[in-house]
């Protein structure tokens, strides 16, 4: 497989569980301490060696290209005042060497048109897809693990977990073949399947590695669940032309598209930071008693 350049970050979403703060900022600023989850996104394609961010964005999503700008007028601010470290950590903000792209996606059309929007800017080369509320907590970087099994398998890798038997309704499930340490080749893949259908729980997370050829599916077939364009529809059809596998990933996801896995990202990542850890753990240690 090609070096993977290029990362497609779906944010076009109304992030309705969110709201009322959603009402106006995208639930992509939302801060896990003090950064948001679309810089976590970010960086964990950066340091899988990906230089191109394309953004699908959509109304209300203007935070997003504002937080990945220069901003010269804080930044002469915080340099006239001596504040080093901030300086430092607000042009932390965008990792060096990356190119931001911003497609906007005029109507809700699911996921995998939200893919299939960016096929100009990525044309016939392998690419990734992160979402960026499944916040995943790993010693090595998801992406960066997925990169380097897609390479050695030559194939589309698609990140999984196992969940409760009852929570299957809620993910795209895979059935799988072993082909190796934490790998299997996909049989089946269905969206949401109903409880008796399957007796995988393998979970589709959001993490994807794909060759270009799912292009020509998401352009040519018909809507799936929900009148929506399914990625996970165009990537059964995919694995049935060629080899697709599922890559449980080593590390905690976090969802943070719900309000509990928002909290529970929230709670670890303010115990292992350096600035709050300390403080924090004493804090919730004087609320247990």
């Amino acid at each position: 497989m090609q070096k993977i350049t290029k990362a497609i970050f779906p944010v076009a979403g109304l992030g309705s569980r969110f709201l009322p703060v959603t009402k106006a900022s995208p639930k992509e600023m939302l801060p896990v301490v003090d950064k948001p989850l679309i810089q976590y996104a970010v960086e964990e394609a950066a340091a899988a060696g990906i230089t191109d961010m394309i953004f699908i964005t959509g109304r209300n999503k203007r935070a997003i290209e504002d937080h990945f700008d220069k901003a010269y007028e804080l930044e002469t601010e915080l340099a006239l005042r001596n504040k080093s470290e901030l300086l430092e950590a607000v042009q932390a903000a965008t990792p060096p060497g990356i190119n931001c792209i911003y497609i906007r996606q005029s109507e809700a059309l699911g996921l995998g048109h939200a893919v299939l929007c960016a096929e100009p800017i990525v044309g016939d080369a392998p690419f990734a897809v992160i979402l960026a509320d499944d916040l995943i907590d790993a010693r090595v970087p998801v992406m960066p693990q997925m990169v380097d099994v897609a390479g050695r398998t030559g194939y589309s890798t698609i990140g999984v977990m196992d969940v409760a038997a009852d929570a299957t309704g809620n993910y795209g499930i895979v059935e799988t073949e072993p082909a190796g340490e934490r790998l299997g080749r996909i049989t089946r893949i269905v969206e949401k399947p109903k409880a008796g259908t399957t007796a995988s729980t393998l979970a589709v997370i959001g993490r994807y590695v794909l060759s270009p050829r799912i292009f020509g599916h998401l352009r040519t077939m018909a809507p799936g669940a929900g009148g929506e364009i399914q990625l996970t529809d165009g990537i059964a059809r995919l694995a049935a032309e060629e080899a697709v596998y599922a890559y449980a990933f080593d590390g905690r996801r976090y969802d943070c598209g719900s309000k509990l896995g928002y909290l529970e990202a929230t709670v670890d990542f303010g115990l292992k930071h350096p600035e709050t850890g300390a403080g924090f753990a004493r804090f919730l240690a004087q609320r247990d008693h």
